[in-house]
């Protein structure tokens, strides 16, 4: 497999490309169980599994060796483990429970596994040129040769921080991972009582970020209970990863700006005199211009709204972000309190509507109803029909609306819809810190400190866009809220109000929140759609063949009784039927075959 050629010490780029997906460890699973070895066959398949969370199959197999007995849960271990990884989360677990002692033990663990880890990809970067189809193209002079092949080795290194920073499984590096480790250890010896350490990582943290405010007035603080007379220095090896990282990175720039190369600056703390001030001035305007561009395709996609007298109160620019808005007056009053009366008659039906502690909060009562649920209710009478029914019509005019607005002439099916109401719990909202629901995004697993959004399971990941139409407003709290990715930072505010159609894309770049509801009851028609046909919601389906039943014996039970008048407006001197003792002909005809006859008349509720 690996070739004597290009290089007898270098396996090709698909090879390694395999080895770095643990594509062995898919054949190994296999092969150990079909070897009756369970417990390698285990640690094989979980090894896979984790680097690749996505593989349906794999998941299934995890699934069943779960349930196999015999099998033992220490073998669902990580085989390609890295020792820098394992320290980094053990040591961030004890951070967060407040144990410092054990954090700055396995933090200081992982800091030396991953500049070690940071070396060995160094080394692995010397070696022949990659780029074969670059070559063929490229008949470059000597100098010109030994430069770019030198300007690749300098990238490569460079990208070394990304790798050992990227967890398996993870598409995306953790941000500023080294100059983080030194924050956290800061922090950690400070609060064990060892202000000489705390001050070195303070300082040796200031090599990366020598203008930050917070870790500077913590270093006079050091000082000062130092003594001034104490020298504080930063630690040697981290001297040298910062010095070594400049120098190349001014080779890597002055090629950029001479030799037509490009680079990816791995680096968030790079300083901003380094880079070429030509290259400044592209990425400004490079990110001017996307950002323009986002605007006037927003602009350019949004279609006329399909109903009279809805207002857009909101939109994504006066929202602070991207894809967000808001709407007004989609339902009326009377139109809020039929469905309010629908989530009464509901949870007095006790069927599928039971409250129960949030699965958010314990400070709240949570209730929901699908629409497949309300339907059933309304055949068995616990419910209105023409509550189900406007339940129905009021998502689907919200769907229209969410359509037109962002994806015209681009389908959206529904994924979920639940109308869910929220109530504060009496007598436990005092001192009460806690969200109605955290801070989250809708088709992926937010990462607030690597400032990422991981679209995996159990991600909902092929939703695409969101929406709430809000009931009433008669509570205090529940406000929704929009957040930057730090989960933190308050982008935007939606007050609820009944009518209300607050409707934002799924993704990374709308995360939210609700905020605590701490008196009354809260409800709301949460909705989510897709754009992929094969996630379409089936309980919507099945719902909707219900109500068209019904429609059809609603049909036939009026037909009936205009014949019955018919029949009692004969004149007497008609003969009747007679009575041969045969079976009459039955008089039913198939639904909608005499609809010309008879027009069904539109109800109220129809004009959705």
């Amino acid at each position: 497999r690996l070739h004597p050629a290009p290089s007898a010490h270098r396996a090709s780029s698909a090879v390694r490309r395999d080895f770095e997906r643990r594509e062995p460890y898919n054949y190994l699973q296999v092969a150990f169980f079909k070897l009756k070895k369970l417990d390698q066959a285990v640690s094989a398949a979980h090894t896979f599994f984790v680097a690749n969370p996505q593989h349906l199959q794999m998941r299934e197999d995890i699934e069943k060796y779960r349930r196999m007995s015999g099998v033992k849960s220490d073998s669902f271990r990580d085989l390609e483990a890295t020792p820098h990884w394992e320290a980094y989360e053990a040591g961030v677990q004890h951070y967060d429970a407040d144990e410092y002692l054990q954090a700055v033990v396995r933090l200081e663990e992982s800091l030396t596994e991953a500049l070690s880890a940071v070396e060995e990809c160094r080394a692995l970067c010397e070696g022949p040129w990659e780029d074969e189809d670059e070559e063929e193209e490229m008949q470059p002079g000597l100098y010109e040769a030994i430069a770019a092949h030198y300007i690749q080795v300098l990238k490569c290194r460079q990208q070394c921080v990304l790798e050992i920073a990227t967890k398996p499984g993870r598409i995306s590096a953790t941000e500023d991972f080294i100059p983080s480790h030194l924050d956290l250890l800061q922090f950690a010896y400070n609060q064990v009582g060892n202000q000489t350490l705390a001050a070195e990582c303070a300082a040796s943290y200031l090599l990366f970020y020598p203008t930050d405010e917070p870790m500077l007035e913590k270093m006079k603080q050091y000082r000062t209970e130092l003594g001034e007379d104490t020298a504080v220095t930063a630690r040697q090896n981290i001297q040298h990863y910062v010095q070594r990282s400049l120098m190349e990175k001014k080779l890597i720039y002055y090629a950029v700006e001479h030799l037509g190369e490009t680079f990816n600056d791995p680096d968030l703390w790079t300083p901003d005199e380094l880079i070429p001030e030509n290259l400044k001035e592209k990425y400004r305007e490079d990110q001017e211009k996307k950002k323009q561009e986002t605007l006037d395709v927003e602009e350019r996609k949004r279609g006329p709204l399909p109903f009279e007298g809805i207002a857009v109160t909101m939109d994504s620019h006066q929202m602070n972000g991207t894809q967000r808005v808001v709407f007004d007056r989609v339902l009326t009053e009377s139109e809020c309190k039929d469905l309010l009366r629908l989530t009464k008659a509901a949870g007095e039906a006790g069927d599928g509507y039971r409250a129960r502690r949030s699965p958010h909060t314990p400070h709240e009562r949570f209730e929901g109803l699908t629409v497949l649920k309300a339907v059933q209710l309304a055949q068995k009478g616990d419910v209105e029909w023409r509550d189900a029914k406007l339940l129905l019509q009021a998502s689907e005019k919200s769907q229209k609306i969410i359509e037109s607005y962002f994806t015209p002439g681009k389908k959206l099916h529904f994924s979920f819809t639940h109308l869910v109401c929220r109530t504060a719990v009496d007598g436990q909202q005092e001192g009460r810190m806690d969200l109605s629901h955290p801070v989250h995004a809708d088709n992926c697993l937010l990462d607030p400190e690597g400032h990422e959004c991981w679209k995996e399971p159990p991600a909902y990941v092929y939703r695409d866009y969101s929406g709430i139409l809000y009931l009433n407003d008669d509570f205090q709290g529940g406000g929704l809220f929009f957040t930057e990715m730090d989960t933190v930072t308050v982008t935007a505010e939606v007050h609820p109000k009944c009518g209300r159609l607050v409707a934002f894309s799924s993704g990374k770049e709308n995360p939210h929140g609700v905020w605590a509801v701490s008196r009354g009851r809260r409800c709301a028609i949460a909705l989510w759609y897709t754009h992929s046909r094969e996630h379409a919601e089936q309980e919507r389906v099945k719902a909707e063949e219900l109500m068209k039943q019904r429609a059809v014996e609603e049909d036939w039970s009026d037909e009936e009784k205009h014949q019955g008048t018919d029949h009692s407006s004969r004149s007497s001197s008609e003969s009747p039927v007679p009575n041969s003792g045969t079976k009459p002909a039955n008089r039913r005809q198939k639904p909608g075959s005499d609809r010309k006859q008879h027009p069904k008349v539109l109800r109220a509720r129809d004009e959705f």
